[in-house]
């Protein structure tokens, strides 16, 4: 599971990412790429710069009160609202600044929101922040989730995404299939691994990768 390769951002060349090949198992899909973004999310420096590189989209006219931190991307949803704040975006809530918060999940992987954390969603505008996006099923149920607390969906990013439209919105992402042309999502009854009878190498999720 170490023989990975580092790919820069076209644009952003301060950002890297780490890509694995095999064969892996995501909650949704079966994917002959995994994509390492632990260092991304959680080292200090570059966490920053990626969170520089994913709020150039939205500087100059967004409203933003909530970050909608899925995967773990937490970290950079916290530098991410730091710089929209240091260039001026525009927030609607109270306090004015922005919310960062990270969703839970009931039993069928539908998101939810506590009561006591509701008041993030309801009349906010909300931006949705992921590390990847293999099918894009995993945005549409956040999003389906925010609109039934209320909020209202501002923008989506991921560092990572096969997708470029979810819900009629664009999935503003760092790296896309044109980076990785190779990468395949497959439904798991219809892998093409599984038929050439390649193993499994791990299971996997926002929050990594377990090997088998």
């Amino acid at each position: 599971m170490q023989n990975y390769t580092k790919m820069r951002s076209a644009r952003h060349h301060d950002v890297i990412m780490k890509v694995i090949p095999g064969h892996f198992v995501t909650p949704n899909t079966h994917i002959n790429y995994y994509i390492d973004m632990t260092t991304m999310k959680t080292r200090q420096n570059e966490a920053m710069a990626a969170a520089r590189a994913m709020s150039e989209v939205y500087v100059s006219s967004t409203v933003v009160d909530t970050i909608v931190c899925m995967d773990g991307m937490e970290v950079i949803g916290a530098y991410m609202a730091e710089e929209l704040t240091r260039v001026g975006i525009m927030s609607m809530n109270s306090h004015k600044t922005i919310y960062i918060m990270s969703p839970e999940y009931d039993h069928s992987g539908q998101m939810i929101v506590r009561e006591n954390n509701q008041m993030m969603v309801r009349g906010k505008h909300c931006l949705l922040l992921l590390a990847s996006a293999t099918t894009g099923q995993t945005i549409a149920r956040a999003g389906e989730s925010i609109n039934y607390y209320g909020g209202t969906i501002e923008g989506i990013s991921a560092i990572y995404s096969a997708v470029s439209k979810v819900l009629d919105y664009p999935v503003h992402a760092l790296y896309t299939m044109a980076d990785l042309p190779n990468y395949r999502s497959y439904p798991p009854n219809k892998c093409r691994m599984c038929q050439n009878n390649e193993p499994i190498d791990a299971i996997c999720n926002g929050f990594g990768y377990s090997r088998i």
